[in-house]
Parts: structure tokens; sequence; C-alpha cells
């Protein structure tokens, strides 16, 4: 199927989840690839799939409704299509990764132990974590830190209510984010030591788009890169 349109696999993306960002991450894909035309950019299939289930709501036992077949479908789908790699827009549905990656003939690309390389790559000797409650819940972000050698913090109850409220409240639901509740999750990381706060949530990587975040790793940055160099591409832009 891929060779109908070029000869070089394409990039699968399974997004929808949310929608903004899986756009958004288009575009990183373009402003990361060092092309002088349009055909030495990477070819991708983007399935936008807003209906998976909410992965969060399913990890914290508040929904019955597994996104995990809905992502393995969709996986299947994009290998069927051609797809010689698979990159997810969405960091909590990583946690579904042991169960739907070793299904599959192509690599899904891992978002969270990309982050934890690229931290360690630039001396980060410890993060907090921005994620949601579900992604929080999981340890996704520990494990992967802790395997790099990264110390780690998340928010208190309080201010994850904040980091909550500003990825479901605000950017979900279309509205700007409230950058005071941002402000006092992110401070509250620093003050506990913390040299580097992670964006593990791509709704937060759409404010990192329009105001600028100091000392913040964007994981929907470094998963475009990795996929610029997974797809045989030169990254530009993007350190």
């Amino acid at each position: 199927m891929n060779k109908l349109f070029c000869n070089t696999p394409a990039l699968g993306i399974i997004g929808g989840m949310g929608p903004m960002a899986s756009a958004y991450f288009q575009e990183l894909l373009v402003r990361f690839t060092d092309a002088a035309t349009d055909q030495q950019h990477i070819p991708s299939i983007l399935l936008n799939l807003p209906q998976i289930p909410d992965r969060t709501a399913f990890i914290l036992g508040e929904s019955s409704d597994d996104p995990a077949p809905a992502l393995l479908a969709a996986a299947r789908t994009l290998e069927a299509l051609g797809a010689g790699a698979i990159a997810v827009t969405c960091v909590t549905s990583h946690c579904f990764y042991d169960q739907v990656a070793p299904q599959l003939s192509i690599p899904w690309l891992h978002a969270v132990r990309e982050t934890a390389a690229y931290l360690k790559r630039k001396g980060v000797k410890k993060a907090g974590i921005l994620a949601t409650t579900g992604t929080v819940k999981t340890g996704l972000f520990q494990r992967e830190l802790e395997k790099a050698g990264i110390g780690w913090s998340v928010p208190s109850p309080e201010r994850q209510q904040d980091v909550m409220a500003v990825i479901y409240g605000d950017i979900k639901a279309g509205r700007p984010p409230d950058m005071a509740r941002f402000h006092r999750a992110e401070t509250a990381l620093r003050e506990a030591g913390c040299d580097a706060c992670i964006l593990g949530c791509t709704e937060l990587s759409l404010i990192k788009r329009e105001h600028p975040l100091p000392g913040c790793a964007d994981v929907l940055e470094v998963l475009a890169a990795a996929a610029v160099r997974a797809r045989g591409k030169t990254v530009k832009g993007f350190e």
C-alpha cells in the first residue's frame, strides 16, 4: 500500500487524543525535518480518533471502557496502510504500550522513554512531572526517569488538581489555559528541587506553543524529533 504513494514507509500517527495536539504534532514534524523541498518531508498517515475511550478515566476506575483494543485496532490499520513506525500523540496512552506494542510488527515510538533519554542528555538531575492523574498514578514517567538515573517529583494532590483543571477544564474544552493554575503547579515542583519540568501531557504542549516556558521539556516536541530520526531524516530546530 505504501508503494502507491512513495517508496518510503510512512509514519503512522494515532491521534485525536486530543485533536489539537495531533494537529500540532504534524506541524512539529514539518518544522523539525531538515528538508528543502516538499518531497524531502516525511510521509505520514494520521488516524484522528477522538472517540478512543478516555485513558485516565479507565486507569482510575472511573470507566470500564478499555482503550487498549481501540489503540491496537488503530495500530494494525496503520500497519496495513504501510506505516513503518507509529507515534501516539497521547502520553497516557503509553500506559497501554506493554499490551499493544508486542502485538505489532512495526515499532511504537515510546514518547516517555524518549523524553527520559532527552533529559539525561541535557544533564537534568531531577524532573518535575506535569501530566494527567492517570499517567502519574501508573508511574509511567517515574520508571523511565529512574532507569535513566534521574530523580523526580510529582505535584501534591492540590497542585495535581490544578494540572487536571488546565488539561481537561481548559485545553480539552477549547478554552484558554489558566496560566495561574499552571504556574502554581510548576512553581511547586521547582521549589521541590526540580531543575526541569516535563510537559507530560500533549495538551500541555499546546501551552508551550503560545507561552514561553523556559526549563520545561515538551514531550510532544521530543516525540516529533524522535519520529523524524526514526524515518531516517535529519532533525533541525530542536536540541
